[in-house]
């Protein structure tokens, strides 16, 4: 009844990606292969709960009163359950509960090869299964995951449209030891991976990585009735690890994986030194839905007119690892709206 109340009493307005008020149990998503809006479905109760906890002055308290450590035990009470031999049996019904949204004749590994719901869960694709654009272009950027992606000129366009956390900013996203002065007001887009979506992350440019940086804190949820909460900061409190990869295209783009409720861990395959090509996989997370954000120098990328067109209506576009992002603005031999002219001879 306390959940029902606060969701009475907090009524938050959106535009095209999120339903308002207690009606708020579908999000629309335009996907980006098909041309159309689907809906991503959350079950009633876990949004009663979740715009309770982080759409109400009384969630706030709840969280500022320990919720933030009841988060952190549950993921990892879940993440140690997923790695057991006896969570297999919970992978038909995963399959179940998302048929339709999953094509297990991508998967690399037959299924009853996975001895644990992880090891399901973090399923490599067939090498053909996600095909990159523009592969020996590197001014040409590509999606990082599949997932749902949000893409921003600027911060400021993002907070105006999305972020409403009062805190956020790129420094408090990147920390001290990741963050430049280039970064400052640079462009971001925004990859939210969902329990159904495969969950391994490829980069989005070709380039050296320079370093890792782990930051430590809270396991929020990342969806987007958190995101959009002007009460707590889920970009900038979540655990993350930063990688800050240098190009000759974009300068330097830095690379945040973000942990959420029920990810037991963010796996890197790459380390520092690494040359990496475009697509080339990144890492990983484990059980649970989770976030990727990607900063790049500010006026270093155009992104592509429909992800931004989206964007801006609040509205998701759902993407998957491949294709493409966005252009180099340092490249002027190469205009966005002549990508769809290109070839590869």
């Amino acid at each position: 009844w306390m959940f029902k109340l606060s969701e009475w009493a907090n009524f938050s307005s959106y535009d095209v990606g999120l339903r308002s008020g207690s009606t708020a149990s579908h999000i629309l998503v335009f996907d980006r292969r098909t041309k159309r809006l689907v809906e991503e479905a959350i079950d009633g109760k876990i949004v009663l709960s979740m715009r309770a906890l982080y759409q109400s002055k009384v969630g706030l308290t709840l969280i500022d009163s320990g919720v933030k450590d009841i988060l952190k035990n549950l993921s990892e009470k879940q993440g140690k359950k997923m790695n057991s031999p006896e969570s297999a049996k919970d992978i038909p019904k995963f399959l179940e509960l998302f048929a339709g949204q999953i094509n297990m004749d991508e998967t690399k590994d037959p299924i009853e090869s996975f001895k644990t719901f992880n090891e399901f869960f973090i399923r490599q694709l067939k090498p053909s299964a996600r095909p990159i654009a523009h592969i020996d272009d590197g001014s040409i950027a590509t999606c990082a995951a599949d997932c749902r992606l949000m893409a921003y000129s600027s911060v400021d366009e993002s907070t105006r449209f999305w972020i409403k956390g009062r805190k956020f900013s790129i420094e408090g996203l990147l920390g001290a030891d990741a963050h430049y002065n280039a970064f400052k007001n640079g462009s971001l887009v925004i990859f939210r991976l969902a329990p159904q979506d495969y969950h391994r992350f490829h980069v989005p440019v070709s380039g050296t990585v320079e370093k890792f940086v782990e930051i430590p804190g809270c396991l929020y949820t990342v969806n987007p009735i958190a995101v959009n909460s002007k009460y707590c900061n889920v970009f900038t409190e979540n655990k993350r690890v930063i990688s800050i990869i240098s190009t000759p295209e974009f300068g330097k783009v830095a690379f945040v994986a973000i942990g959420a409720t029920m990810v037991g861990s963010i796996t890197f395959v790459k380390k520092e030194g690494d040359y990496v090509h475009k697509g080339d996989e990144f890492g990983y997370f484990s059980f649970g839905g989770s976030t990727v954000i990607c900063v790049f120098e500010k006026d270093a990328i155009q992104f592509d007119a429909d992800l931004l067109a989206n964007s801006e209506r609040s509205l998701e576009t759902l993407v998957e690892v491949g294709t493409t992002l966005g252009v180099s603005k340092r490249n002027r031999g190469l205009k966005v709206s002549e990508l769809q002219k290109c070839s590869i001879e």
